[in-house]
């Protein structure tokens, strides 16, 4: 048994190796695309991009790795149904379950493994892949300056150029606009008849290079105090030619840097178990505290007329209670009348008012509860949706028994489309509390845990589940059947 389970060992991790990475590759890219906008003309360093790259990876495990083991089992016990080499086994009095044994055991300890990672590393590729994102959005694009157009893209400057040479990277009739002085924006403007534009090597200086050109400065100049209203500022005008000027310009926010992580670190997806059930708890009570301020802002605003003290104001409650509202009502004119209703529904207005501002920071944090609650959840959801693919994957390919990237591929995408449809379905109803959040969290294992089950049942005792030649027997039993009962009515 032992050489047995050595060779159904090795051909599974084979291909469970391959999966696993194809399945990351494909998950990668699409991260990639999804955040294409952001990285493209940042001129990132290619430390920046695997840096990136590394945390994208290990973000998307929880997605490929039931994948890999869906599509692995699949492959391993299709190649051995389709080389009658399950058959063997079986012949020679060697059941399924035992077959899979040492599979089972290994998804086991994948399935432990990959809790670990949920509660360790995970959490901390979130919270590094954030920082590095939220760098590289406030990263500026590099300097692109079109023809013909102002380019707003240096701080206080708008420059534009009628036209630019690829080659010798040379600006021909250059107008630049300097608006570092906010009391005359467009007071100083230089043109020249040609210029060459370079950033410096840590990119923080824009070093500029004019040749054969003019500045023009126009200042307002105040005029010292007692002069005439009329002539309250006066201005200075000033022209300088040139044949060549070097202006040096600093630059902000060109070069990337990564952003401090200490902005994220209170996301519910950037803690372990232990930091969510710390958490939970803290805002459990801040939930408590509010909503018994609430209560008592409440209590103040319906007796805010009564000036007497809790006891005097339940007293006088108690001896309301005795008095018929209806009677006292009715003894007024109608003029009081309407000024007692008009009186009691803007106070109920004022006070449904203040109740519901102060109900949005109880929502919050209902909200954060249940963000919380769901990550504590997730830790345990990845481990057990491995158990369940891999109970799917290997009965599945002893029935259909055909191996290789074809058949498996499309099976393994079904399923797992379907589980992504109902996980996501569940974590928005529990996010949102629509349901409870363990009902949306686990709706996809408590889904598919049946299906495995079943398949599992099925394959042990060599049912003909997906013969064709089966179901075309049932289909004509039902068909004399139902002759036979057509015909017998008639006669």
């Amino acid at each position: 048994m032992k050489k047995l389970h050595l060779f159904i060992f090795r051909s599974y991790t084979g291909p469970l190796i391959m999966t696993f990475f194809i399945a990351m590759f494909i998950l990668v890219m699409q991260f990639l695309w999804r955040y294409v906008d952001d990285l493209v003309g940042k001129g990132l360093e290619l430390s920046v991009l695997l840096e990136l790259l590394f945390y994208a990876s290990l973000q998307v495990v929880p997605m490929a790795l039931p994948l890999a083991i869906l599509l692995a089992a699949l492959m391993t016990f299709g190649n051995l149904g389709e080389n009658y080499e399950l058959t063997a086994l079986k012949s020679a009095g060697i059941s399924l379950p035992r077959i899979m044994m040492p599979l089972i055991i290994l998804t086991i300890i994948i399935s432990g493994l990959a809790y670990a990672f949920s509660n360790n590393v995970l959490p901390v590729a979130n919270l590094k892949l954030v920082s590095i994102l939220h760098g590289i959005r406030e990263t500026r694009l590099e300097l692109d300056i079109k023809e013909g157009v102002f380019y707003q893209g240096v701080d206080d400057f708008s420059i534009k150029v009628e036209e630019k040479d690829r080659e010798t990277n040379m600006l021909r009739e250059v107008m630049i606009y300097d608006h570092r002085d906010r009391q005359a924006a467009n007071s100083n403007v230089t043109l020249a008849d040609s210029g060459k534009l370079q950033v410096s090597t840590d990119k923080k200086h824009l070093l500029l290079t004019l040749y054969d050109g003019v500045r023009y400065d126009e200042r307002m100049m105040p005029i010292q105090p007692g002069g005439e209203k009329r002539h309250r500022e006066s201005s200075m005008y000033r022209t300088d030619e040139f044949g060549e000027q070097i202006g040096i310009i600093q630059l902000q926010g060109f070069d990337f840097s990564k952003s401090d992580e200490n902005m994220f670190k209170g996301g519910d997806r950037m803690k372990n178990l232990t930091q969510l059930q710390h958490d939970l708890d803290s805002i459990r009570n801040e939930r408590e505290i509010l909503v018994s301020t609430i209560e008592e802002r409440s209590s103040q605003v319906h007796f805010s007329r009564m000036r007497e003290s809790r006891e005097e104001r339940l007293a006088a409650i108690d001896s309301a209670t005795s008095v018929n509202a209806d009677s006292l009502f009715l003894a007024f004119d109608n003029s009081r009348k309407q000024m007692v209703i008009q009186n009691a529904i803007r106070s109920a207005r004022d006070h449904k008012g203040i109740i519901d501002d102060q109900m949005r920071f109880v929502e919050q944090e209902d909200t954060r509860i249940r963000r919380h609650q769901m990550e504590i959840h997730r830790k345990f959801t990845l481990s057990f949706a491995c158990l369940i693919f891999f109970f799917i994957g290997a009965p599945l390919g002893a029935i259909i028994r055909k191996g290789g990237l074809g058949m498996p591929v499309v099976i393994s995408i079904f399923f797992f489309v379907i589980y992504y449809i109902i996980d996501t379905m569940g974590g928005k109803f529990a996010r949102e509390g629509v349901w409870e959040v363990y009902q949306g969290m686990w709706l996809s294992s408590v889904v598919l845990l049946p299906v495995g089950i079943f398949l599992t049942y099925k394959s042990a005792t060599d049912s003909a589940l997906l013969n064709s030649d089966a179901y075309y027997s049932y289909l004509r039993k039902i068909k004399d059947w139902f002759y036979a009962k057509v015909l017998k009515k008639k006669s």
